[in-house]
C-alpha cells in the first residue's frame, strides 16, 4: 500500500469512527460506561484508559468519563487514569492530524494561517500551557488543530499531562464525591465542600491564567518614550471612525479598526505580526478585548494602553482630527 492510499484509509477510518460517535452520542452515558467497564475486573483500569483514549479521538465528551473514573477508581487513581487516557488520546489525535495533514497545510495555508502558525511554534509548550488551562478552543479539536504546527511531541505530551492536572483533579474527585454521596459513606459533607472547592478552583483558574499571562498595561508615559525614540510600535485605535476624528481625535500615525470590525480585518494585520502593537480606545477596555482576540490569532507583542486616549489627553500630548 502507498504512503497517500495509507493516509487515506486512514482519514476514512477515523472519519466513520467520528461519525458513528456522534450518531451515538446519546448512548454515551455515565451509568453505560461505569457498568461495561466494572465488567473487566483487574483489566478494568487499563480498557478503561484505552476507552478514554479512544473516545478522545472519537471527539466524545471527557468530562463524563473523568467523573466515571473518579466514581470507578478513588481521586487518587481515577486521577492517574483520567490524565493518562486523556494524554493517550490528545497525543494520538496530534500525531494523526500531523501525519494526515500537516505537509498539505505547510504548502497551502496563507499568509495569515502562516504567521499564525509561526506564532504558536514559537510559543511551543507555553501556548500549549496555556490552550490546556484557558480553554479557548474544544479540547477534542484542539488536538487536532495543534498537529498541524511543528510543536515538538515530547512538549506536547508533557505538557498536556501536566497543564490538565487541575481538571482533572477537580472533576475526578467530583465523580468520587457523587459515588460516595450515593453510597452513603462517612464524611458526606467533607466530601461534598472539598469537591466543590475543586470545582471552583477549576472554574476559576483560566481566568486567574489568562490575566497572569497578559503583559502588564503600558502607560501613555512610556508609550511616548517609545515612540520617541524611535522604537515605532504599530499603534492600533480599535475605536469608532466617529471617534478616530471627534474629540478625542487620535495619535499620529496610528491605525483606526473598529474593534467590531477587527475580526474580519485580520489580514491587514499579518505584516505588523512581528512587531509591537500598541492598542488604544477611549480608556482600556475595549483594547484588552482586541488583545485577547489577537492573541487568538497569534500575536505575541501586544500591549494594552492604560486609559487609552483620556490618558493621553490628560499628559498633553498632541492629537490629530482629521
Amino acid at each position: 500500500m502507498t504512503k497517500t492510499a495509507f493516509r487515506l484509509s486512514l482519514l476514512l477510518i477515523v472519519a466513520i469512527g467520528i461519525g458513528i460517535a456522534i450518531v451515538n452520542r446519546d448512548v454515551f452515558s455515565a451509568q453505560i460506561l461505569e457498568n461495561w467497564v466494572s465488567r473487566f475486573g483487574q483489566a478494568g483500569p487499563l480498557v478503561f484508559i484505552g476507552l478514554y483514549a479512544i473516545a478522545t479521538v472519537l471527539f466524545l465528551p471527557g468530562s463524563i468519563i473523568t467523573l466515571v473514573g473518579g466514581a470507578l477508581f478513588g481521586p487518587l487513581w481515577g486521577v492517574l487514569y483520567n490524565l493518562t487516557g486523556a494524554t493517550i488520546g490528545a497525543t494520538a489525535a496530534f500525531m494523526i492530524s500531523r501525519y494526515l495533514a500537516a505537509d498539505w497545510v505547510e504548502q497551502k495555508s496563507g499568509p495569515r494561517v502562516r504567521h499564525l502558525k509561526t506564532g504558536v511554534e514559537a510559543e511551543g509548550w507555553r501556548f500549549v500551557a496555556f490552550v490546556r488551562l484557558v480553554p479557548l478552543f474544544p479540547f477534542n479539536l484542539l488536538n487536532y488543530a495543534l498537529g498541524l504546527t511543528r510543536i515538538q511531541v515530547s512538549h506536547y505530551v508533557v505538557t498536556t499531562y501536566i497543564a490538565m492536572l487541575p481538571g482533572a483533579v477537580a472533576y475526578t474527585y467530583l465523580g468520587y464525591a457523587g459515588r460516595e454521596f450515593i453510597a452513603g459513606g462517612e464524611g458526606l459533607i467533607q466530601k461534598g465542600l472539598l469537591a466543590l472547592a475543586l470545582l471552583a478552583l477549576a472554574i476559576f483558574l483560566p481566568g486567574l491564567v489568562r490575566r497572569l499571562r497578559q503583559k502588564p498595561m503600558l502607560e501613555v508615559s512610556d508609550l511616548k518614550i517609545r515612540l520617541e525614540s524611535g522604537e515605532r510600535p504599530l499603534i492600533l485605535d480599535v475605536r469608532s471612525p466617529e471617534e478616530f476624528v471627534g474629540e478625542q481625535g487620535h495619535i499620529d500615525q496610528s491605525l483606526n479598526i473598529p474593534l467590531d470590525l477587527l475580526e474580519d480585518r485580520i489580514e491587514e494585520l499579518i505584516p505588523f505580526m512581528d512587531r509591537p502593537v500598541a492598542i488604544v480606545c477611549c480608556t482600556h477596555v475595549r483594547s484588552a478585548k482586541a488583545a485577547q482576540l489577537l492573541t487568538a490569532h497569534g500575536f505575541t507583542d501586544l500591549s494594552v494602553v492604560r486609559n487609552g486616549m483620556t490618558a493621553w489627553i490628560s499628559a498633553k500630548f498632541s492629537v490629530v482630527r482629521d
